[in-house]
């Protein structure tokens, strides 16, 4: 049976298990190229016109009831009205209300926390109705200053990782650079104290101001208690990364951070990398990066910003500074060219947290059947791995690998305490295929084993082009093979992963 072609067919007729995904996808991106294009070109009459187009389409709505009920990880989290969707047929009752919804029915979002590493960071759960309002409306602003935002910002947006940004930090403050000075800047509070008179004016004549401007000031519930929202995005609403993206545009004009024609800095000009609301900026002199705090300063005043006294620090590239979970730092090396080497490894902070995962899972885990504690610390080993992979993490690796030995023997030593040593490493630990290893934790019963974090590969990355964009339309070939890359080096992986069977010798 052909699948039905939303777009053309009214509520009554969809039949949310047969709408061809690929062609909603294929508008919607269709859409964002144009407005891209637009806002490229400088026609702003043909944005607002695209903007409007995009706000009312059906394909944005049936993608972004899909994106919030089907595959955001929040996706059975309610909000203050305590709904979640999770049948077709509430689906097509919401794709009903997006299609007949205007400005003025909004709720408040739900106060929740999560742990850092001070205290506490405060999250903000908008109601499934409003997420979906705000993805709708992202896809709508988003492309708009895709066009606009500088090439060293990296943070939530499409096509860009921490990845990037770390990379970027390499290519321009390596030890043969002159930048050997940093300002370190931590922005207290940034997502809170954000203000909305600045915010609305970088946005106006937006077709979905209205919109926006109402989850701004909605207020939030706590303990069954209202309170306003004066200032700042609330962090958990799909469209707040966007919004700080767009109230901390305009650094590098600010700094007067020049290029040449290329898009290579100028050798006297400073260098910024920029992730959400984390940015270091690399100098010649530490007078400089005294300017450029002052400077900065003064800017982020404009915003209702102002910078953390006590977390932001002018150092030198042979002190080291922390960023994105990486500990940069220009190290004395002999019998080299240049008399230190640049070297991203894994913070102290980063490898504290892992262990802190570790230590949870094996205590929650005291208990249960072996063949499901194995499968509750892959996950955190293979993504810890992933994530730091790209720098120099090759001892930390092995000194993580270390720690999980004696970790994992105590484990089964509590678990059978009335059995030998010798017994407990026979039942626990064996050889797999391909590797000439015979220490590895396996589960013998279901053949399930536990991979070793030094068995992950360095792997440098590749640093996205300049401003490159995926709604850049004549770009599409460069993401493609960007995205081809990826999807090679997970294949790949996936092979070797099946590849190491367990040997139950």
């Amino acid at each position: 049976m052909p699948k039905a072609n939303v777009t053309t067919q009214n509520n009554a007729k969809i039949v949310w298990s047969k709408i061809d995904w690929r062609q909603q996808y294929s508008i919607i991106n269709n859409l964002r190229q144009r407005i891209y294009r637009a806002s490229e070109s400088g026609d702003l009459k043909r944005v607002h016109n695209l903007q409007k187009l995009m706000l009312k389409s059906s394909a944005n709505k049936l993608v972004a009831i899909r994106r919030v009920t089907q595959q955001n990880q929040g996706r059975k989290t309610p909000g203050v009205d305590k709904i979640t969707v999770q049948t077709a047929k509430a689906r097509k009752e919401l794709y009903h209300l997006l299609q007949t919804a205007i400005p003025g029915k909004y709720s408040p979002v739900k106060r929740a926390y999560i742990p850092k590493k001070k205290g506490k960071r405060p999250l903000g759960l908008p109601t499934i109705f409003d997420r979906c309002m705000q993805a709708i409306v992202k896809n709508a602003l988003e492309p708009y200053w895709e066009a606009k935002f500088e090439p060293t910002s990296y943070g939530f947006r499409p096509g860009r990782s921490a990845h990037d940004a770390i990379e970027k930090i390499f290519c321009v403050a390596n030890s043969w650079r002159k930048r050997k000075w940093v300002l370190d800047a931590d922005i207290q509070g940034a997502f809170d104290n954000i203000s909305h008179d600045f915010l609305l004016n970088q946005i106006k004549g937006f077709p979905g101001i209205t919109w926006i401007k109402q989850w701004l000031t909605a207020g939030f519930i706590e303990q069954d208690c209202w309170h306003p929202t004066l200032s700042g995005t609330p962090q958990g609403g799909i469209i707040s990364p966007l919004l700080s993206n767009i109230a901390l545009h305009g650094m590098e004009d600010a700094l007067n951070i020049k290029r040449t024609p290329h898009g290579v800095l100028k050798p006297a000009s400073c260098a910024l990398v920029r992730y959400a609301d984390d940015f270091v900026v690399f100098c010649e002199t530490r007078e400089r990066c005294e300017q450029a705090r002052a400077t900065l300063q003064s800017w982020l005043k404009e915003r209702g910003l102002k910078f953390s006294e006590e977390k932001t620090q002018i150092r030198h590239m042979t002190e080291g500074f922390e960023f994105l979970g990486f500990y940069i730092r220009h190290y004395p090396v002999k019998n080299r060219k240049q008399p230190y080497i640049f070297l991203a490894k894994p913070s102290e902070s980063s490898i504290k947290h892992f262990r802190q995962l570790v230590k949870y899972a094996l205590k929650r885990a005291h208990s249960w059947p072996m063949h499901t504690v194995i499968p509750l610390l892959k996950p955190v080993i293979q993504g810890w791995c992933n994530y730091f992979r790209i720098g120099a993490a090759s001892d930390t690796f092995a000194y993580l690998d270390q720690w999980m030995w004696i970790k994992l023997r105590r484990f089964v030593a509590r678990r059978h305490p009335n059995k030998s040593s010798r017994w407990q490493c026979a039942r626990y630990w064996g050889k797999i295929v391909i590797r000439q290893d015979r220490w590895v934790f396996i589960d013998k019963n279901s053949g399930k084993y536990l991979p070793k974090l030094a068995w992950t590969p360095i792997r440098r990355h590749t640093l996205v082009k300049g401003d490159a964009s995926p709604d850049n339309p004549v770009l599409q070939d460069y993401w493609q093979e960007r995205r081809n890359r990826l999807k090679s080096y997970r294949t790949k992986t996936r092979h070797v992963s099946k590849l190491l069977e367990p040997n139950a010798g």
